[in-house]
Order: C-alpha cells, then structure tokens, then sequence
C-alpha cells in the first residue's frame, strides 16, 4: 500500500490537529496537574471529542460506530502527541473496544460498543502485575464457584483505571504464571464490591491505578471469549495499543523536533544562530532522518490493522522497539539543545521528556519488542 493519508483521512488528521491545538494544547495537562484534578482529563474536552466522532472510529457501524479503521484513529492519536491530550480515548477505545470487538459476544458487543461511542462508558484494561510489561506472567486468579468465578490478586499500572466505569481484567483460570495457556478475559464493573482503586499519577502527569481484587464475584457471562483461552483476543489487542502507543509517540517526537529546530534558528550565541552550527546541524538532520523513517513503519503497522495482515505482530513490535528509541533521542536532543531552561518546568519540552520515559515503558520497552520481533521471526 502506499504509505500516505488518503483525502479523508488527512481532513479528520488535519480536523484533529486544529481541534487539538485550540483545546487541549500542552498548558492543558499542565493545568490538570497544578491542580491536582480528581479525573485526570478534561470531561468536556472528552465529551467535544466523542461529539467529533472520535470514540466511534474503530467501531462496526452496526454498533453505531464510523468503521473507520486504525488508519483514522492513528491519524488523530498521532495529533494527540504533539498537545500530549489526557484522554480516555486510548484506554476506552484502543484497549476496551478492541477487545469487545475482537472477543466478545453479540450480548456484550449491543451493551456496551453503542455505550461507547456516545461516550458514556470508560473502560480500562488491567493487565500488568509487575515493573515490566510481561502478558504472560498473570497471576491474579479467577477460581470457578457455584455462580460463576471469583477474582483474587493485584494489579499494576492500569491506564485511566481509577476514573473507568468497567474493567477488563487479565485473569488465570488456569496454569502457571508466565504460561500464555489459562488466561481468561473478564468484563467487570469498576464499582464490584471488593474492588479497591487506588490513583497513581505517573512522571508524566497522567493516570494510572493500582487495583486490587478481593473475592470478586462474577458470572459466567462476564467472561469474554472462552474460558482459558484469552491470550488468543489479548495479543492482537495488545499489539493494537503498541502501534496506536507508537503513533502517538511519533507525534510527540515530531512536535519536540519541530520546537527544538525553531529555537535553533532564533537563539544566538557568539553573535550568530546556534542553528548555523555544524555539529548542531548533523544532530539535527539525525533526528529528521529517523522520524521520517519512522513515519513509515507507523502507516504500515496502522495499514497492517486494517487489512488484518498475517505480519500485524512483527509491525507492532517494530513499530513500538523503534519510537522508543526515537523518542528518547529526540527528547533528550530537545533539552540539550534548549540549554539550561530545557530542564525547566517553565519550559514545556519538559513535557515531552517525561511522556516519553513513561510511554516507552507501556506495553513493552525495546529489549522486550526486539527479542519478540526476534522470535516471531523464527531467531
């Protein structure tokens, strides 16, 4: 396919970026966090979003979605990274919706897919129990009893999980931790009783819950797909949010790539541009050469969604493994180049740095996507 935007997709990236820039520019989420807000994200910059359409993309048409694809969610996720919004949208639609659509049955799909796209549910994926990202090694457990199955354990680093009305919740039916055999997906109300949610705001100013599940009770048919079975719907909702996490990580690279260069061309030292510099201009064409390169392999991973390609999970691997890298490059280029008011929260490079440390810690830091990448490759 040829690694562009067609004209529809580039008018809601271009919709976006305007809609972004008026609304939630960086001094946004730093207001959210000076004021230590409760939510985490703006609830009627949510509500503008879910009016522009933006929570039904993904969605079939038959649960009054767009069907308009990964190509038009990335497009406007991409745009998310330059402003660094604070949404729901990734936890809500990337995570919850995905599983929903990939896994879930009709039942589940009519109650709460339309819930979505009207904004009227947040979901978020509970997945992690440790410091790194690692799906397999699941040890929260769901025993089977006379109603249905009963949830025990602890998890980490669940993203918008203190503000989500539901929870969908990587459990063991069976098998040891760090065997991908016996996981089961569990549809839980946040508010269950023996559900404790407890906030964590991240380097990055944004949210995260550590949550705890004391003798949860649930029905059978709160399990999505078959019981045992789950890692079959999580790895492709996984590698979902990988290659969305890296689309909007492109944006925040390319948008602290585009600020550093202007700052380049305006500040003077020994009476003429830095910019002019020669060490400064081949730091500077690295930068660029490796976004544009990395621009590619986001549209082809995006592109991989959409036409349901058998290479999806080698895309979202790289894709993820190499906007690691760049951002971190770009980011810590960014401040150096800035100088001593780099390191300044006054400045909102800052910003970046930190959305940085943190996103290229979800859903796999480099070493874990290149020994996957490795291993679907058959190494």
């Amino acid at each position: 396919m040829p690694l562009i935007f067609n004209e529809e997709q580039r008018l809601l990236k271009d919709t976006a970026k305007e809609f972004l820039n008026s609304n939630a520019p960086v001094e946004a989420l730093r207001k959210l966090r000076d004021e230590k807000d409760a939510t985490g994200y703006s609830t009627e910059l949510w509500r503008q979003m879910v009016e522009l359409g933006w929570a039904s993309i993904i969605l079939p048409e038959a649960y009054d979605g767009l069907d308009f694809g990964f190509m038009g969610l990335g497009a406007v996720i991409e745009e998310s990274g330059h402003t660094l919004s604070a949404s729901p949208l990734f936890s809500t639609v990337v995570l919850g919706a995905s599983t929903l659509i990939l896994g879930g049955n009709e039942q589940q799909k009519q109650d709460n897919l339309p819930a979505i796209a009207a904004g009227e549910l947040a979901f978020a994926l509970a997945l992690e129990e440790g410091s790194h990202h690692d799906p397999a090694a699941v040890k929260l457990s769901a025993e089977q009893n006379n109603e249905g199955y009963i949830l025990n354990g602890k998890k980490t680093f669940v993203l918008d999980g203190h503000s989500a009305d539901k929870l969908i919740v990587v459990a063991r039916s069976s098998g040891e931790a760090g065997c991908t055999d016996g996981l089961s997906l569990m549809l839980v109300d946040a508010n269950a009783t023996g559900i404790t949610r407890t906030r964590t705001i991240m380097a990055d100013s944004r949210n995260a819950a550590n949550i705890s599940f004391d003798n949860v009770q649930l029905s059978a048919d709160d399990v999505i797909g078959e019981i045992g079975q789950g890692f079959s719907i999580l790895d492709p909702v996984l590698d979902r949010a990988r290659i969305a996490m890296a689309a909007e990580m492109l944006g925040g690279a390319q948008e602290c790539f585009d600020r550093t260069i202007e700052y380049l061309k305006e500040r003077e030292q020994f009476g003429v541009k830095i910019g002019s510099f020669q060490a400064l201009k081949h730091r500077a064409a690295i930068m660029y050469t490796e976004l544009q390169l990395s621009k590619s392999v986001i549209l082809d991973a995006l592109s991989a969604i959409d036409e349901q390609r058998a290479d999806t999970n080698q895309l979202a691997s790289l894709a993820k493994a190499r906007l690691n890298d760049v951002y971190q490059l770009v980011t810590n280029e960014a401040v150096q180049m800035h100088g001593g008011i780099g390191v300044t929260d006054e400045l909102e490079i800052g910003f970046f740095l930190k959305r940085a440390r943190v996103s290229m810690q979800a859903f796999g830091d480099s070493g874990f996507h290149r020994d996957r990448y490795a291993t679907l490759c058959g190494y």
